[in-house]
């Protein structure tokens, strides 16, 4: 080993110790908000939209209104001097996913309605989008979208969460069409989240299902054929789920449950090689309604936290340490907004996580990730 590559690994070890020693701060200010608007905010998710190399942000409004989703382009520092209306048409939008659906290369866009159609956005590859095919049950009770290549097939397919009625897997022809549904669930399934994984192990992507109105939670396993009969369930079996994710919490390879629930203590179930989620931690004792939840390392020291979204109440950071046994309790500010979601997204392009909240009736508002000097 050279005199230079010894240095430049000193100095790449010496940048990472003292990032991890040093204390991270969540910054915000009158300046880092998308818009002026108070809106019936329901989702926002994040993703290169216009292929500049940063994170712009898409806003869904509406939920049982017809509202106007937006689209935030981000200057390349972390704000966002430009805003485009997503379609012609206000819709009584929950979820804008994004996702290459048609396989040209750019991000595109699913929207996902409440008692309305559901409908394609395709991208020219600058952001500019078009209306392209409806998927899914036209006039449903959607709540949430995700977006993930089911079927292995090299396309991404669309979940369609309805609350009260049967959730929908939409299959892509590979060109942003879908013209198979396959259902699962029942229709007396109060879903509103599903996260997508691999839960056992088998190489196929299983379903973990978030149920409110104090029914089971369950995880759906795939049998590699897109039919999911077994099922694991999660939970008291009485809870008011609204939110959950899925990551390695304790760090022993395998995936864990993180849930956020209304009026219920916030619970971690941990996976174990039994296939099973008996083994439970209480990270969150506060009874709040816990409408959100996201998970990513945010003060850079190699786990995952947890930041939660509540209703009427402010947004908490938890802090893992030893392995998910013992977490460090932060509010994210004072206020106690609506927030419908809460995710974790990179803005500003400094290697720091920042956060994004979708607040309904209220200012959406992100913070930047900084290290306390």
């Amino acid at each position: 080993m050279n005199y230079k590559t010894l240095l430049s690994i000193i100095t790449i070890s010496f940048f990472y110790n003292s990032l991890f020693s040093q204390e991270h701060q969540m910054f915000t200010n009158g300046r880092l908000i998308l818009g002026t608007y108070k809106e019936r905010t329901a989702s926002v998710s994040s993703a290169d939209i216009d292929g500049d190399g940063d994170h712009d942000i898409l806003v869904a409004n509406g939920r049982h209104w017809p509202g106007q989703n937006r689209i935030f382009i981000n200057n390349g520092r972390g704000i966002f001097t430009v805003e485009k209306n997503l379609g012609l048409n206000k819709s009584t939008t929950y979820a804008t996913e994004i996702a290459d659906l048609d396989n040209d290369g750019d991000l595109d866009i699913a929207v996902g309605n409440d008692m309305a159609p559901n409908y394609i956005f395709l991208n020219d590859g600058k952001g500019n989008f078009t209306r392209g095919t409806a998927f899914g049950e036209n006039y449903a009770p959607t709540r949430n979208l995700t977006l993930t290549d089911l079927d292995k097939d090299g396309d991404v397919d669309i979940l369609i969460i309805n609350r009260g009625k049967t959730n929908q897997i939409c299959l892509n022809n590979g060109d942003g069409t879908f013209t198979k549904t396959i259902n699962f669930g029942s229709q007396k399934d109060s879903t509103i989240d599903v996260e997508v994984a691999d839960m056992d192990n088998d190489n196929d992507l299983d379903l973990i299902l978030a149920n409110r109105d104090l029914q089971q939670n369950y995880v759906y396993l795939n049998n590699g054929n897109l039919e999911f009969k077994d099922k694991i369930p999660f939970g008291t079996g009485k809870d008011n789920t609204r939110s959950l994710n899925v990551a390695d919490i304790n760090k022993d390879g395998i995936l864990d449950i993180i849930t956020a629930n209304i009026s219920e203590q916030n619970v971690i179930y941990f996976g174990s090689k039994r296939k099973d989620f008996s083994t439970a931690l209480v990270f969150d004792t506060s009874l709040m309604n816990s409408y959100s939840l996201s998970t990513a390392d945010i003060d850079s020291d190699n786990d995952i936290d947890i930041i939660v979204g509540n209703y009427g109440k402010p947004n908490v950071i938890f802090y893992n340490s030893n392995k998910g046994q013992n977490w460090t309790r932060k509010q994210l500010s004072k206020e106690g907004l609506n927030t419908y979601d809460i995710i974790t997204s990179d803005i500003n392009n400094d290697g720091l996580i920042d956060i994004i909240e979708a607040n309904s009736d209220g200012i959406n508002r992100y913070y930047l990730n900084r290290i306390k000097k």
